[in-house]
């Protein structure tokens, strides 16, 4: 199957493109999920920044190898966090770049993400909760929703506690605040597996011991958006990469991830 979709038809007002990708690049290359003539969506690996920032000595970005890979310039449009994998969208022109900015700005695009945290949440829940993306700064409205797909009790010791339980969740963020979901999933004593900043240590431990993750368990798992330009609405989304599905195989979220 061909990473690359077809461009937009743009006499189409109300068709749903949906793009998945369920095997892997080649070596080197980035994961392209969705692409057409103003902007193109690709599956960025957990780790990697999407551009170059003064904070970080790194010499890879998603930006410059989403570049050398197709062979033309790419404007970055939204964010995800080093440690965080999945659907990342960049525009192909200045003007695609700030139509689509727009529909972030203005919350037209709807995002979803895949997370482990620990303990049972619940149901399913609306975290409103101002966030400050630098100390100095007055806190923001962020919007966090999320809803429970399944739970696992691991027979393993944490703490005083017996046994160590987990929750998959489906998140979606109405606002997109500097580390939202990891802030929002921490102020309801639900941490994501693997965050070394607002996680526990005692959980991520567990799971590079029992299972071999050293990674932020958060993946965006999709983008919905209408087409600045056709008009189309588009649902581009991305598979968990072969290390998350064999740890949601081990886990038994794997029917809950399809």
């Amino acid at each position: 199957m061909s990473g690359q979709a077809d461009a937009v038809p743009g006499t189409l007002t109300h068709a749903v493109v949906i793009r998945k990708v369920w095997h892997d690049a080649p070596m080197g290359e980035l994961t392209i999920l969705y692409q057409d003539e103003h902007y193109i969506a690709v599956d960025k690996p957990a780790g990697l920044l999407v551009h170059r920032t003064r904070i970080s000595e790194d010499n890879r970005f998603v930006l410059q190898l989403l570049r050398d890979q197709i062979g033309r310039r790419v404007y970055p449009v939204h964010r995800l966090d080093r440690p965080t994998s999945g659907v990342l969208v960049f525009a192909l022109d200045s003007d695609a770049a700030r139509r689509l900015v727009q529909l972030f700005e203005q919350r037209q695009v709807e995002k979803r993400y895949l997370a482990v945290v620990r303990g049972y949440t619940d149901q399913a829940a609306l975290i409103d909760y101002p966030l400050r993306e630098e100390p100095h700064k007055p806190a923001q409205a962020a919007v966090t929703g999320y809803r429970r797909l399944a739970t696992v009790e691991l027979p393993i010791a944490v703490g005083r506690y017996a046994t160590a339980r987990y929750s998959l969740l489906e998140v979606r963020p109405a606002t997109g605040r500097m580390h939202q979901i990891r802030k929002h999933m921490k102020h309801i004593f639900h941490p994501i597996v693997g965050d070394t900043t607002h996680g526990d240590g005692r959980h991520n431990q567990l799971f590079r011991e029992q299972f071999g993750i050293y990674r932020l368990l958060l993946m965006a798992t999709g983008l919905e958006f209408r087409h600045p330009y056709s008009g189309v609405d588009l649902s581009i989304a991305a598979a968990p990469d072969g290390e998350l599905k064999g740890l949601f195989e081990r886990l038994g979220f794997a029917g809950e991830t399809e």
